[in-house]
């Protein structure tokens, strides 16, 4: 079995680092926002380039969380777009906001700014891009929508740990951005993990209470928060990941650019960089109107292959009520051809030749 990532082999790299802080970590009995959480916070704002970087339990938390110290609440209108993973979606019901799906580049599968200003409103308070894949939005025409407009920008960096657009870091750019760290994402604990970064210290000092149950002060609450904090097991486990992080995402860029060098003259559309950010791959996605031989051929072969995401937001019976006619042609269209091959920084050329033998052999019968 090829499996989508390789997770035993990124622990073997890091067995012995990992497991001599864990036992540290045990021994000094230090487990809710210790020393590591705080080491892992500290680097990780470092590494990104923000003045603040708070650990949370997951990127859902990350994204609720900053959307409340955000300001964002009842009524108001988050733009976003429809092809992601539901958390994107979800952290803006949370709030009671209510997000509004817009199309997408059918190059990158990110956001399209200009159907971005065409949704504005005066209910409008926010836009929501996601880096989806890894691959960077478009984020200069989306800032200055967010300048012309008045608009908070928050980032979904879910999937876009370490890639960067116009020299800056993906969750640098925006008033405050969300990561998550499930285990196979480009940073990914051995559990669930999140953070959110930003540059204000105002929101900052509002999520570290919001993560809390409300609380700055031990049993001294200001506000109703959440119970959503980082563990420091977890955060052992990211530290040594964050260490060999550009290592991880290099190799990923050329696993990614070699699949797209051996299927080049293939009847397909191989991932797309626009040359304005540094694609990470958290997943490596093509398109083909063959995509359901693909899907089958590849588990027949028993290599790891995922559609992502195979329903778009705005067709999921969750959101049916207030998307009722709502069409993304563009959107619609990648959901119905989209397939993603295996990726990971220890993926072999012989395995990525293997792959790619599996796919010639439906497209060229």
């Amino acid at each position: 079995m090829i499996p989508m990532v390789n997770l035993k082999a990124q622990y073997a790299e890091i067995k012995e680092e990992v497991e001599r802080g864990l036992a540290q970590t045990i021994e000094n009995c230090s487990f809710i926002l210790g020393p590591n959480v705080q080491a892992f916070e500290q680097e990780t704002a470092k590494y990104l380039g923000v003045k603040h970087a708070i650990g949370v339990a997951s990127g859902t938390d990350a994204l609720h969380l900053a959307l409340i110290a955000e300001g964002i609440g009842t009524g108001d209108e988050v733009i976003t777009t429809a092809f992601t993973f539901i958390a994107t979606a979800e952290a803006i019901k949370y709030v009671g906001a209510i997000p509004v799906f817009v199309d997408i580049d059918p190059k990158t599968f990110n956001i399209s700014p200009a159907a971005i200003e065409k949704a504005i409103t005066p209910k409008t308070k926010a836009i929501m891009p996601v880096h989806l894949f890894g691959q960077p939005a478009d984020m200069t025409p989306i800032e200055h929508l967010c300048k012309k407009y008045d608009l908070k920008l928050i980032e979904d960096c879910c999937q876009s740990f370490g890639a960067t657009i116009n020299g800056k870091q993906t969750g640098a750019i925006g008033h405050a951005a969300g990561y998550s760290f499930f285990p196979s994402k480009n940073l990914g604990a051995f559990g669930d993990g999140g953070l959110v970064v930003t540059n204000s210290d105002e929101s900052a000092a509002k999520i570290k209470q919001l993560r809390n149950h409300g609380s700055d002060i031990r049993y001294y609450h200001d506000i109703i928060g959440y119970n959503s904090r980082l563990d420091e097991m977890q955060a052992v486990i990211l530290l040594a990941k964050l260490k060999r992080i550009d290592q991880y995402n290099k190799a990923r860029r050329q696993v990614a650019h070699y699949y797209s060098t051996l299927m080049a003259d293939l009847p397909l559309t191989t991932p797309f960089e626009d040359g304005l950010g540094e694609h990470v791959y958290h997943q490596y996605t093509l398109l083909s109107d063959r995509r359901d031989d693909i899907l089958k051929a590849l588990q027949n072969a028993e290599i790891g292959c995922a559609v992502y995401y195979p329903v778009p937001l705005h067709q999921q019976n969750v959101f049916k009520q207030e998307c009722t006619g709502l069409r993304l042609p563009v959107t619609e269209s990648v959901a119905a051809n989209c397939v993603s091959l295996p990726i990971c920084p220890f993926l072999e050329e012989q395995t990525i030749e293997k792959i790619v033998d599996v796919i010639k052999g439906v497209l060229t019968n």
